[in-house]
């Protein structure tokens, strides 16, 4: 019955609109998170390269408070819609292993949108909490170091971040990422470019998570939490490489296109 009724609402106009409304401010999260990656390849100070900077970008503009209002409501939405499509959603998918990964994610993106929007609600509200991505990464890595087996629990929590990465490299690759697409609903003109974005942007997202895999099992065999960290550190590790400019950047460009993927795709997701 509970079931039934989740499907009634998934499936509700007004409930697929303002999901695909949120997944614009998921996509336009990552679009700042881009931008604030190439201020950094180029030596520009200013907010962390995460979420959390993103949203105080946004804060920081005219009519920040606006914004942020609106940025919130947006983010909780998706992350509500995302909740939707984890309890009942990805019925057109025939197989089972594959439908419940898909709503393993859709249950992550969940807490992501909401846990943002409440950080946007938060800030709008002038109640923000302190505290950078990084350090919060930080903080739970020396909590989890703090418990018995603690280096292995870190060690588990980098091989699932490093599997993150590996699939999201691979749905950008195999373009698995239009399955969940309706393209015919788009315009034409558009449809191309959405697939690349896709596929530019699922890769660039891989490779930031596969850094930051990287940090957290260098933090659990080290044992110093400080060694581990988040997006913005992830994206700063790259800088630090030999052509670190050059390779954060194009990396930076392609967490932008991820975002304007999720902008472009928001039309024609799959109820």
């Amino acid at each position: 019955m509970a079931a039934t009724k989740a499907r009634q609402v998934r499936h509700n106009k007004t409930v697929q609109v303002l999901g695909r409304i949120g997944m614009g401010c998921y996509g336009l999260v990552y679009l700042l998170i881009g931008y604030l990656a190439v201020r950094i390849a180029f030596g520009g100070g200013g907010q962390e390269a995460d979420g959390r900077g993103a949203v105080a970008e946004v804060g920081s503009t005219a009519v920040g408070g606006v914004l942020l209002w609106g940025l919130a409501a947006g983010l909780v939405a998706y992350g509500l819609w995302q909740a939707l499509q984890a309890a009942v959603g990805y019925t057109w998918i025939g197989k089972q292993r594959q439908r419940t990964v898909k709503r393993v994610t859709s249950g992550v993106r969940c807490l992501v949108g909401i846990s943002l929007g409440v950080y946007a609600a938060q800030s709008a509200a002038g109640a923000a909490e302190q505290g950078s991505g990084d350090q919060r990464q930080q903080e739970f890595t020396a909590r989890l170091l703090g418990l018995p087996a603690g280096p292995f629990l870190v060690i588990v929590a980098a091989v699932v971040v490093l599997g993150v990465a590996v699939a999201s490299v691979v749905n950008g690759i195999r373009r698995n990422f239009l399955r969940d697409l309706d393209l015919s609903s788009l315009p034409k003109g558009t449809q191309r470019w959405v697939e690349r974005l896709g596929r530019i942007g699922y890769v660039a997202r891989g490779v930031v998570f596969g850094v930051i895999a990287v940090l957290i099992g260098f933090a659990a065999l080290t044992q110093d939490p400080s060694r581990s960290g988040g997006l913005d550190a992830g994206l700063r590790t790259l800088a630090e490489q030999p052509f670190g400019t050059v390779l954060l950047t194009v990396v930076a460009v392609g967490v932008a296109a991820f975002g304007a993927y999720c902008v472009g795709a928001a039309r024609a997701q799959r109820a």
